[in-house]
Order: C-alpha cells, then sequence, then structure tokens
C-alpha cells in the first residue's frame, strides 16, 4: 500500500513508536515521497519579466558615506525623534534618527545617487517618516518609482510628486509626453521643476489639461503655482474662483489675496476699508464695523460663510477680509501711519485681538517684513508677559535669517526655552553661533534651576540637528553630572549628563558624516 504524504507527516509529528515503523524507514518514504511530489508538479504559467530599473547616472556615494546611510537606516527602527512623542531617556548614545535627515540633504546637495541594495530600507525610512519623504525620494532618484510600481508598501512614493523623481529635460516635447502620460507624481515633480525654471510655461502647461483633471489633482497642481507666483498668474486664478471644487475656490483666492494688486485684493480692500476707520473725534482710535452679511460675490472671492464652532459670523467674515486684504490699505486709510504706529494705536470694543491676529496672517501671506516687524515688536524684556495673538514663528519666517536668528536669541536669552521651541524650528540650520550659544546656556540654567529634564527633550532633540558642530567643545564641560540636592527631581543630574554627553557625541559625530560625503 502506498504511503501518502499526510500519512508521513502524522508519522513524524508523533513517532515512529506510535505509528509503527523504523526512523530510518520514515526518511526512505519521505524522500521518495518528496520526488514523486516534486515530478507530478505541473509547470506554472510563466510571467513577464519586469521592465529593467531606469538607470541612474549620478555617482555613487563614497564608501565611508555608503557605509554610514546603512548605519543610520538599521538604527531607524530603534529610535525615535527627540519630541516625537514620550521624551523618555535615551542614554548617552548619539541618537542616529536626529542625523539622517542631514545626512539626506547633504547627499543630495553633493548630486549623489542611493545605492541599490539600500534603496529598500531608505523607501521603507521615506514611509515611516513624512519628513524624511522629499529627501529620500530625491536620493533614490528615478528607480524609486520603479520599486513603488512593485511595492504597494512603497506607493506614496507615486503620489508624492517628489523632487529628483521625474527625469529633467529641456526638451519640450519629452516634458509635454511626461505632462500627458506620466504618473502622477512625475506630473507634479515635472510642472514644479518647469514652474522654477519658466513659471509662465507651467502655466501654459496647466492650462492644456485643466478642465479634464480631478478635484484633489487640480488642488495640487494650482498649489504648485505658490512658486514664482505673479500678477501674469492673475487671469488664470480669477478663473478658478469658479471652479466646482470648494477646496480649489479657496486656494485660488488665497493665491490672489497674495498678489496685492488683483482684482480681488482690490475687492477685499474695498469692503475691508469700510469695516476700519479711525475715531471721527480723532482720538487716534480704531473703530471696527464688521459685516453684517456674507453675500454670494463675498463667497466667490473665498470668503467661508459659516463660522467654525464657537466663532461669530460677524467676526469670523471680518477676519477673512483682513487676511485678504493688502496691508498697504492701511497706510492710506489710517492716515499715512507706518506699521509700527497702526500696531501701536488702540482699538475700540475688544476687536484688537481680531483685527491683529488677522494682519499677522495678512502679513505671513503676503511675505511682508515691514509689518512682520512691526507685530512682533522688540524683543520682549524677560518681565514682560509674551504676546499670544498670531504666530511668533510664523512672522519670523519672513524675516531675512540673520534678524530671525537674532530675534529669537534675544527672546530665549530673555524668556527661556518654554515659549521658543516652534521659533526655533524656523532659523536656518546649523543655528548662527548667537542663537547656539543662547540655547545651550538656556539648558544649562534650566538644569542648574532644578526644571524637571524631561519636559526639555524637544528642545534637546532640536539642538541636537541644528547646532553646529563647533559647539561640541563649548557643550563638553557640561557634560558631568552636578550634585544634587533635596529641591531636584532624583535621578535628574545623571539625566541631565546623559543628554549633554548625548548632544556632544551627536555633533562630532554628525562632523564626521558629513566629512565623508565630501568628494
Amino acid at each position: 500500500m502506498k504511503t501518502t504524504w499526510p500519512d508521513l507527516l502524522t508519522s513524524a509529528l508523533l513517532g515512529t513508536d506510535r505509528r509503527g515503523g523504523t526512523p530510518t524507514a520514515l526518511l526512505d518514504a519521505a524522500a521518495t515521497a518528496t520526488v514523486r511530489r516534486r515530478a507530478g508538479l505541473r509547470p506554472a504559467t510563466a510571467h513577464n519579466r519586469p521592465v529593467p530599473a531606469p538607470p541612474d547616472t549620478r555617482p555613487a556615494l563614497p564608501p565611508a558615506a555608503h557605509r554610514r546611510l546603512a548605519l543610520l537606516l538599521a538604527d531607524r527602527d530603534r529610535t525615535t525623534p527627540s519630541g516625537a512623542g514620550g521624551g523618555g531617556r535615551r542614554g548617552a548614545a548619539p541618537n542616529l534618527s536626529e542625523l539622517l535627515p542631514q545626512w539626506l540633504t547633504s547627499a543630495n546637495e553633493h548630486g549623489y545617487a542611493a545605492p541599490p541594495a539600500l534603496l529598500p530600507a531608505l523607501l521603507d525610512a521615506a514611509r515611516a517618516r513624512t519628513d524624511l519623504r522629499a529627501d529620500a525620494l530625491a536620493l533614490a532618484g528615478p528607480r524609486a518609482l520603479w520599486l513603488a510600481e512593485l511595492n504597494p508598501d512603497w506607493k506614496f512614493a507615486l503620489r508624492a510628486g517628489a523632487r529628483g523623481i521625474a527625469p529633467a529635460t529641456d526638451d519640450p516635447s519629452a516634458v509635454r509626453r511626461l505632462w500627458e502620460e506620466g504618473l502622477f507624481a512625475e506630473r507634479v515633480a515635472v510642472l514644479t521643476r518647469l514652474r522654477l525654471r519658466e513659471p509662465q510655461a507651467a502655466l501654459a502647461l496647466l492650462r492644456t489639461t485643466w478642465v479634464t483633471e480631478r478635484a484633489e489633482d487640480r488642488l495640487m497642481f494650482l498649489d504648485s503655482l505658490r512658486e514664482g507666483l505673479s500678477p501674469a498668474d492673475e487671469p488664470f486664478l480669477e478663473q478658478a474662483l469658479s471652479d466646482r471644487s470648494r477646496n480649489v475656490r479657496a486656494t485660488a483666492a488665497e493665491l490672489l489675496s497674495a498678489l496685492p494688486g488683483s482684482a480681488l485684493a482690490t475687492r477685499m480692500a474695498q469692503r475691508a476699508r469700510s469695516c476700519v476707520s479711525l475715531n471721527a473725534a480723532g482720538a487716534g482710535q480704531i473703530t471696527i464695523e464688521a459685516p453684517y452679511e456674507c453675500d454670494t460675490a463675498m463667497e466667490r472671492d473665498g470668503i467661508a460663510p459659516i463660522p467654525p464652532s464657537g466663532r461669530g459670523k460677524r467676526a469670523w467674515w471680518f477676519a477673512q477680509l483682513i487676511d485678504a486684504t493688502p496691508l498697504a490699505t492701511w497706510t492710506d486709510r489710517l492716515q499715512g501711519r507706518t506699521p509700527e504706529q497702526i500696531v501701536a494705536l488702540p482699538v475700540a470694543d475688544d476687536w484688537q485681538a481680531d483685527l491683529h491676529a488677522a494682519w499677522c496672517r495678512a502679513a505671513v501671506r503676503q511675505r511682508d517684513p515691514a509689518w512682520a516687524r512691526a507685530l512682533l515688536g522688540p524683543t520682549p524684556a524677560a518681565s514682560t508677559r509674551v504676546a499670544t495673538i498670531g504666530d511668533p514663528a510664523k512672522l519670523l519666517s519672513i524675516l531675512p535669517e540673520p534678524e530671525r536668528s537674532a530675534w529669537v536669541a534675544r527672546f530665549i536669552a530673555s524668556h527661556g526655552l518654554a515659549e521658543a521651541f516652534q521659533m526655533l524650528g524656523v532659523c536656518a540650520v546649523p543655528w548662527s553661533e548667537p542663537l547656539g550659544r543662547s540655547v545651550v546656556d538656556a539648558l544649562d540654567i534650566a538644569r542648574d534651576a532644578g526644571s524637571y529634564p524631561w519636559s526639555f527633550s524637544g528642545v534637546m532633540g532640536l539642538a541636537e540637528r541644528c547646532l553646529h558642530s563647533s559647539e561640541a567643545d563649548g557643550a563638553t564641560a557640561l557634560t558631568a553630572a552636578p550634585e544634587e540636592s533635596a529641591d531636584t527631581t532624583p535621578g535628574a543630574g545623571t539625566y541631565w549628563a546623559e543628554a549633554f554627553q548625548r548632544l556632544v557625541s551627536t555633533l562630532r559625530l554628525r562632523a564626521a558624516m558629513l566629512a565623508e560625503l565630501e568628494p
């Protein structure tokens, strides 16, 4: 009687002493059955082989940099970025996840291609951390799309539209063909690249297919017009105000309001002027008369009629009008005053918070440094409560980098780090020497004051990413564990020492890894 494969499996699981026979006989029967099973298999239908991966002609990484990338990617799953959550104790070892973003940025600046063997790990890293995607996909190059077509886990690369995916070309016919036949990510990339080089050629390309695009795609394509936005874009954006998609209409209105000379900006200014005036008695006080309705023309110009929960309708409409009004309107409306003088004027009937917050958003939208300075004001003194109206980080982002860093450095010197996290995030990397020194000094002061150490883990993580490598020597003096008193949190001194040790070792490691990327 022939022994079946299930019989052999049962004998192997239960043992030959319970099923009969000997171990040798069982193995002989298994060998025979294996040959029989393999010989009886029918050949499967052959699938088409995938097309070869596109070539990547960029230079390969130097060997040391290749090894460094492999280490950074291998460490990715064992650490999480500081400030991303938890804030737990991480010891004194360098946090490699803090170094990966800068490594990718520097590698792309040098024009290197990612090693093919590391592409899967690189795409996994980009999938897990959206802050890495643009640089990771740029380093991965055209092969990122090829791999994304083969693995559903990497489909995000097809939607990302990251720089470096679409092949650069100056051939108009090739650009047109890629625009008409390419994947969505390729189309976004080619439109973005063309917009940087020839803004109006990019707009002309977008016009060719605009009416046939999906609403979500129109929104993404329209957003790409932020780069190189100019009055020449106004006719197209004015037409988009009538788009069937509410999100497209809102984005078109936002872009038009960033063009102070546009017809939409003029319409908004006319409405806003009727809402804001000086006290008739000449007392130097601003009075507000918010709109009583949101008509069809206002809705077409981007005014959302329904306010968020808890917000009054008139205040909601008023804020949107001021957001979209050219800031130069107020110098004329308020008797030739400068932005600083306008911001200093009192506002009647508790409208000051709404008006100043709207001016902050308008300054950010219109990228107006003069108004940003006026709304920020001088760096608050240590005894002064920090204003909560507007977003200081967004206002700072408009200022030239040296001025921005100097303002934040003075702020930290006066107020410490408690309210500076977002401001630090808009300063150029690596931080300037005065800014870096102010951060290290503030951390040292917080430690000496017995502050709870884990509350500064986010700032410490920023310092690991953003401090200049030259600050390592200065921070070395802080790596010793201080003596703990009865007033300090138990173990806080050891934690602070470990955090400073990690900071110093991370800075030195960063200096080494950037040197490895040099040709």
